[in-house]
């Protein structure tokens, strides 16, 4: 087993040389901070002004005002909530689907590992986005329902990679004596087997929480996403649509911290890889 300590330096090493990567956890920082604090702020969201609509960003509305009059900043910033919580959720729920089923395929191998393999092999062959609309429609729409349709339909390239990972992890010495001495199967897979696929589950999970943010984003933006009056940052944008050429800061906000959010969590996911591959790191060193 490679040791934890050796990790953890390749990764301080990896932030100190890549400052993307600082950038990208400084501003993940300070989004989640003002996302879990906005609920502090003076103004109220949902507070209709109805002859200070469409208004310009000035001084009393930093960003402007929307259709209805609601001041606009904090629109985003409670958007930004409504994103974030859907991706961590949906990535949880992605996980623990993706980590049982990669899991027990690996792990029991034979019948049962041809059985789940083949059922992660049918869920991928169709395109995630019809899969998603239509389970969407069917569903009543809700941030509960986007979550768990999201979560759904993105587990199965963690299962994938935790497959592999424990078809390594269950030949070493330490597995196979558990097993000779009868502990039983989920014992050893949550004590022996698991941690060794934790630094791959913790680099996949970053990648999930970005692409369930865009997936948000695309559902919301097609209406098929969070109601009124809650919003999203993909929300936001789907109302802005219609007042691109009158009020163009409607869609810049949103869209921007959209991308830099993505961005930020998919640069965390390259710097995480090497708990999954230290050799890149102490390669780089080298040269």
């Amino acid at each position: 087993m490679k040791n934890p300590n050796s990790r953890i330096s390749n990764v301080i090493y990896e932030f100190r040389r890549n400052k993307q990567a600082i950038f990208a956890a400084v501003y993940l920082l300070l989004i989640i901070a003002i996302s879990l604090l906005v609920v502090f702020m003076p103004i109220d969201p949902d507070a209709i002004d109805v002859t200070a609509k469409l208004e310009s960003p000035s001084a009393d509305h930093w960003f402007g005002t929307d259709e209805m009059g609601r001041d606009y900043f904090a629109r985003v910033l409670y958007g930004g909530r409504i994103s974030l919580l859907v991706g961590v959720l949906a990535m949880v729920t992605s996980v623990v689907l993706g980590v049982s089923i990669g899991m027990a395929a690996g792990y029991f191998g034979g019948f049962v590992d041809s059985l789940l393999m083949r059922f992660v092999d049918v869920f991928s062959s169709i395109p995630w986005i019809i899969m998603v609309t239509v389970v969407g429609l069917v569903f009543k729409k809700g941030l509960f329902s986007i979550i768990l349709v999201i979560g759904i339909f993105s587990w199965m390239g963690i299962a994938r990679l935790v497959r592999s990972e424990v078809l390594s992890s269950k030949e070493r010495e330490y597995v196979q004596y558990a097993k000779f001495i009868g502990v039983p199967p989920m014992k050893i897979m949550l004590r022996h087997v698991l941690p060794t696929v934790l630094p791959t589950i913790i680099t996949a999970a970053t990648a999930i929480i970005a692409n369930a943010i865009m997936t948000e984003s695309s559902l919301s933006f097609l209406g098929l996403g969070v109601q009124q009056p809650v919003s999203s940052w993909g929300s936001l944008l789907q109302r802005s649509q219609q007042y691109l050429q009158s009020s163009p800061y409607m869609a810049i906000l949103p869209g921007v911290l959209i991308i830099l959010t993505v961005y930020s969590f998919n640069k965390l996911g390259d710097v995480l890889r090497v708990f999954v591959e230290p050799r890149i790191t102490a390669g780089e060193k080298s040269e």
